[in-house]
C-alpha cells in the first residue's frame, strides 16, 4: 500500500529523503548494509548515495554469491573443466571470476577448448545431460536460498528420470551463519542491516528476526525498486534513532513472515547443512549446503573429487575487505586503475551484482 500511494509520487520520495536529513542530524553517522548482490546494484544504478546525508553510509555485503566463492574453488573448478568428456554447465558470471592466477577462468578455458556451457536455470544443464548421454555434465551450483530450491528440484529430478550421467558440484551458502560470522568479526562496525527481497521470498522474513533480537541490530527486508531502498533506509534510520531496533518487511508484495513452503521442503530433502570456506570470511560452520548421501550418485564433489586449496588472493586486490564490508570498492588500490570490468582481478568486479563492478560502471 505505501508503494502504490507514495513511493510512485515524486513528492512521496522528497519527504522520505528530507526525514533522513533531518534525522541524520540526530543520530549522527550510520553505516548500513545491504546485503544483497541485486540490492547493491539497484542502489548504485538509482545514485541513491547521492540523496542522503553524508554521515548515512551504505556498505556492501557478503551477498553476491561468485563474489564470496573462494579462489581455491576456483581453482578445482578448472581443474574439473580439463576432464575428458566433461562439460561444465555454469551460470554466466561464473565463467569470469579468476582463481588464484589472474585471468585463468572458465571463459578462457572454454576459448582453449574445454567444454563449458551457460545455462540460465539448472533443468536446462540437466537437459544438455539427457541430449549428451555419452559425456559427463556437472552443473555449477552457485548462489544462495534464493536458487537453492530450483538446484533441489532438479536434482529430484534427474534421480527420478535415472540421469547417471549429471551431477551437481554443490557451492551453495546459507545467509544467517554469515550474518553471524560477520557480526562477531572483530572489525564489525555495522549499524544496520537492509535484508535481501529474493533470499526472504524463501526463508520467510522471520528468518532475519535474530539481528534486532540476539544482537540489537535494526533489520529491513527490503524489495528492489528505488523507492523500495529509500523507504527501507529510512526505517532502519528512524529505529536507529528512536532506539527501538526491530524487524520490518517491507517487502509484502512478496515476502511473508514463513517464506515459502515447498521451497523450504524441497530444500530440506535434498541438502544439509555442512562448513563452507567463504572469501573474505573463511571457513563458516554450517553455512553451505551438502547433498544427502541419497543423492550421492548426483553429487559432482564425490564423483570427480574436488578438494580446494586455501589459496591467497591475488595481489593487491581487496575483495575479501570489500565483502566484510570493511572497505568500499574505490579504495582499493587496484580498483579502476588495474582492475577495470573489461580486465577485472577479482570477484567484485567481474560480477553483475559485485560491489566494485556496481561502483565502477554507475559511481565513477
Amino acid at each position: 500500500m505505501l508503494f502504490d500511494e507514495k513511493f510512485r509520487r515524486p513528492d512521496g520520495i522528497q519527504r522520505l529523503v528530507k526525514e533522513l536529513w533531518d534525522i541524520s542530524q540526530e543520530t549522527g553517522p550510520i553505516r548500513l548494509m545491504e546485503i544483497c548482490g541485486t540490492h547493491t546494484m539497484a542502489i548504485a544504478k538509482a545514485g541513491l548515495r547521492s540523496l542522503l546525508p553524508p554521515s548515512i553510509q551504505l556498505l556492501s555485503g557478503p551477498g553476491c554469491p561468485v563474489c564470496v566463492t573462494p579462489a581455491g574453488a576456483i581453482d578445482e573448478i578448472l581443474r574439473l573443466s580439463g576432464l575428458p568428456g566433461v562439460i561444465l554447465a555454469s551460470y554466466g558470471d561464473l565463467l569470469r571470476v579468476p582463481g588464484s592466477v589472474r585471468g585463468d577462468t572458465l571463459l578462457r578455458r572454454r576459448a582453449l577448448g574445454a567444454q563449458v556451457q551457460t545455462v540460465y536455470s539448472p533443468m536446462e544443464a540437466l537437459e544438455i545431460a539427457v541430449q549428451h548421454p555419452d559425456q559427463e555434465v556437472i552443473f555449477l551450483g552457485v548462489g544462495f536460498e534464493t536458487t537453492a530450491p530450483g538446484t533441489a528440484a532438479c536434482i529430484l529430478e534427474a534421480k527420478e528420470q535415472g540421469a547417471s550421467n549429471f551431477s551437481v558440484l554443490c557451492l551453495l551458502k546459507s545467509t544467517e551463519p554469515a550474518l553471524r560470522a560477520l557480526i562477531h568479526a572483530p572489525d564489525f562496525a555495522v549499524d544496520d542491516f537492509l535484508c535481501p527481497g529474493h533470499v526472504a521470498v524463501i526463508t520467510g522474513s522471520d528468518a532475519f528476526a535474530f539481528l534486532p533480537r540476539e544482537f540489537g541490530l535494526p533489520a529491513v527486508v527490503s524489495g528492489f525498486e528505488p523507492a523500495d531502498l529509500l523507504f527501507s533506509i529510512y526505517r532502519l534510520a528512524e529505529m536507529l534513532r528512536q532506539k527501538a531496533p526491530a524487524l520490518e518487511n517491507e517487502y509484502t508484495r512478496l515476502v511473508c513472515p514463513e517464506g515459502n513452503p515447498a521451497a523450504q521442503s524441497a530444500m530440506e530433502r535434498v541438502f544439509l547443512p555442512t562448513d563452507s570456506l567463504w572469501r573474505g570470511l573463511g571457513t563458516i560452520p554450517n553455512s553451505g549446503l551438502a547433498l544427502r548421501e541419497a543423492f550421492s550418485p548426483w553429487d559432482a564433489a564425490k564423483k570427480f573429487g574436488f578438494s580446494p586449496s586455501p589459496t591467497v588472493e591475488l595481489a593487491g586486490c581487496q575483495c575479501g575487505e570489500v565483502i566484510r564490508g570493511a572497505c568500499r570498492p574505490e579504495q582499493c588500490p587496484l580498483f579502476g586503475r588495474v582492475c577495470t570490468p573489461a580486465d577485472p582481478v577479482g570477484p567484485c568486479m567481474v560480477s553483475g551484482e559485485g560491489a566494485c563492478a556496481a561502483a565502477y560502471r554507475y559511481q565513477t
